[in-house]
């Protein structure tokens, strides 16, 4: 949903994102931009949008904070909800990460959805409680510059975890007006934010704490208690310039997860009560990384470095007394790691021949030092190891890519990508411990034509992969029983090709169509919940998105957003060809308006259709309608205020839903069951913004 309309471009001294090298289509679109009438500057100055290069494929979009932050939201994630066809959820407390689906694809906490926080990978690999776990509670949606959407494995510079999808998030350098905001709201809701920014030598420093606390409507409350800090040094513009940013992260939080519904059926609790009343967990998070452009009429180069101290312990209880009838089946899942990482890129403006060309050249390195852990737990006390590893992975990869404009109406891009992963497993039980090393390369191409009469042609193919928990490469044997057990291949690839056109050719409506086909070979993927690997299957995804913006006005706009996909397994087995989670329809439609003084609001829809809950379809998830509203006020002396409702109707759905054997205390036995985690009831929340300066 690009809802641009309310917000102006920033100066260019205000950010350093992505390289950009004009092209002559480029520059005509600026010309056409600047003839239009221009939107309002919001109340969060210097926060607005980013010419990026010419698009490589229909479903590549750009978001500005503008859009991001236009209408409300329950949870920090949910604001990449701006992304079309993409679906942010939560199944625990607000200080897991969250659950994504996108593309047919039930992306658990991360898995082949590939997200940067200003260079940085949220993914995490070989992780406690999930590969690619990506937890963004960290991130702070009125800092955000920038939110760039790239779907498929199309391009050359996107490495692991891509294959549904990257979104990249990029912060702010500086807030043209520093600012004081508090929040107040239902179920206990609190969060303060203070932010702003100054000069300070030849730079800029900005700076911003956030304080939250959350109960939620649960009759066990979730207790959050969160602090959040941003510290940002920056020199420079948009082309030449540097920034050092460190945050700082920490939570603690009690949790509901998935219940049982015959528990909530039965009256054993109520929809928002407990099976566990000791879930939950902690995280911190603290980071230093630096960012570095330098662009002139030759080329362009960008640098970017991370270290990332993260920890993380989790307990939950999925099946309550199914494996231990006595004491429960709690587990605690616990990860610390130091990630390190240089992505550093340079690109060549030339000519072959009469041929405009643009040659880049890259390559992105990570290292992760991790300690992760399975535990049995009673009450958050352990009571016995499943298995403790110490995992040492390093990956590099190397690519080039070429974009040849051999017409006004004609471009093409070609690229090539090879990863190399090593990881050393250093296990509690020797026979799962090893050392392994894969690689794999990755060819992209696509083509443009056009504009013709406003209007661009996209078709873009490509091989990308997503790597696989370390552990599961090397195990051996089961760490309860000591089963022998098959090992998974460290890196999968995945094959897709796209086709789509985006037009303008009504004035004030853009419009994009993509057509896409995502296919996976079959693998073994490690379960974190369990210690094990467990077999899947080869699968394919066919799906068509439909992306809308008409801007009617200065200060009206109106966005609708559609995704169908169809996932299935693609060899026979007598379970089913449904993949468990795969959302068939994802719709969102939301109406915008306010100028920069005065009154301002918005109302969302967002619609997450049925999944097949298992393979046969013969059990599937309720489908899930909300719909989220604002209505706020600017002062002309820099005051806000405005009032959010969440979920306005009080629909009574769910957030999520699996099927999977559990035992309640009260059972002989176990029982596959449907489990679930509602949606919260309708929520206000009233913030008020005073200016610092």
């Amino acid at each position: 949903m690009d809802r641009t309309f309310a917000q102006t471009p920033p100066p260019e001294s205000s950010s350093l994102p992505q390289i950009v090298v004009t092209s002559p289509e480029k520059k005509r679109a600026k010309q056409s931009k600047r003839a239009e009438p221009q939107p309002p500057p919001s109340t969060s100055n210097n926060i607005g949008s980013q010419e990026s290069a010419a698009p490589q494929a229909a479903s590549e979009k750009t978001f500005t904070n503008a859009d991001v932050n236009a209408v409300p939201v329950t949870r920090p994630g949910e604001a990449l909800e701006v992304t079309p066809g993409l679906i942010v959820t939560q199944h625990s407390g607000e200080g897991k990460a969250n659950q994504y689906f996108l593309r047919g694809f039930n992306l658990d906490h991360g898995t082949d959805l590939a997200i940067t926080i200003d260079g940085m990978p949220a993914n995490m690999r070989t992780h406690g409680h999930g590969q690619g776990y990506a937890d963004i509670n960290f991130m702070i949606p009125e800092l955000i510059q920038s939110v760039q959407v790239k779907k498929g494995p199309y391009y050359a510079d996107e490495g692991d975890f891509l294959s549904a999808g990257a979104i990249h998030i990029d912060y702010l350098n500086k807030i043209d007006r520093a600012f004081a905001e508090i929040s107040l709201g239902s179920f206990g809701y609190r969060r303060a934010l203070v932010a702003g920014s100054g000069q300070a030598g030849n730079g800029t420093v900005l700076t911003a704490i956030e304080a939250n606390s959350y109960n939620g409507p649960w009759a066990v409350p979730d207790n959050i208690r969160k602090l959040n800090g941003v510290l940002r040094y920056s020199e420079g513009n948009f082309d030449n310039g540097l920034s050092i940013t460190g945050m700082a992260y920490r939570n603690g939080w009690t949790s509901t997860d998935q219940v049982g519904q015959r528990a909530i059926d039965q009256g054993t609790i109520d929809r928002f009560g407990t099976l566990n009343p000791t879930d939950g967990g902690n995280a911190e998070r603290y980071s230093l990384s630096a960012r570095f452009r330098d662009t002139d009429a030759a080329g362009g180069t960008k640098v970017d470095a991370f270290a990332i101290r993260s920890s993380l312990q989790l307990f939950n209880d999925f099946t309550y007394f199914l494996d231990d009838p006595v004491n429960g089946d709690q587990i605690s899942q616990t990860d610390r790691r130091t990630v390190l990482g240089v992505n550093a890129s340079h690109t060549f403006n030339h000519r072959f021949g009469m041929l405009p060309m643009e040659t880049t050249f890259g390559v992105q390195t990570r290292y992760d030092d991790i300690d992760v852990g399975l535990f049995n737990t009673v009450d958050r006390q352990i009571t016995g190891v499943v298995r403790e590893d110490h995992v040492k992975e390093g990956s590099a990869g190397v690519y080039a890519q070429n974009l040849v404009r051999w017409a006004p109406w004609l471009r093409t891009t070609t690229g090539i990508r090879y990863d190399v992963f090593n990881a050393q497993v250093n296990s509690d039980a020797p026979a799962n411990s090893g050392n392994v090393t894969s690689g794999i390369a990755s060819p992209k191409f696509g083509i443009v034509l056009g504009p013709f009469a406003a209007t661009e042609f996209f078709a873009n193919a490509g091989t990308g992969m997503h790597s696989n928990d370390a552990r599961g490469a090397t195990i051996t044997v089961d760490p309860v029983n000591g089963t022998p057990l098959d090992k998974s291949p460290l890196l999968v690839r995945s094959k897709g090709a796209e086709v789509g056109v985006r037009t303008k050719i009504v004035r004030g409506l853009e419009s994009s169509v993509a057509l896409f086909v995502l296919d996976f070979d079959s693998e073994l993927l490690f379960v974190g919940d369990a210690g094990t690997t467990e077999p899947s299957r080869p699968s394919r995804r066919v799906g068509v998105e439909w992306t809308n913006r008409y801007r009617v006005n200065s200060w009206l706009a109106f966005d609708a957003d559609i995704a169908a996909t169809k996932a299935r397994f693609t060899d026979f087995d007598p379970a089913g060809n449904y993949i468990p989670g795969a959302a068939n329809l994802i719709g969102s439609a939301s109406i915008v308006f306010g100028e920069k003084l005065g009154w301002f609001g918005a109302v969302k829809l967002r619609y997450f259709g049925p999944r097949p809950l298992i393979e046969d379809n013969s059990v599937q998830s309720l489908s899930s309608s909300i719909v989220n509203a604002r209505l706020g006020y600017n002062f002309d002396n820099g005051v806000r205020f405005q009032i959010d409702a969440i979920n306005l109707f009080n629909a009574k759905t769910n957030q999520i839903e699996y099927y999977y054997e559990s035992r309640l205390q009260t059972e002989a036995a176990g029982v596959f069951d449907r489990h679930v985690h509602p949606v919260e009831p309708l929520a206000v929340r009233a913030s008020l913004r005073v200016p610092l300066q």
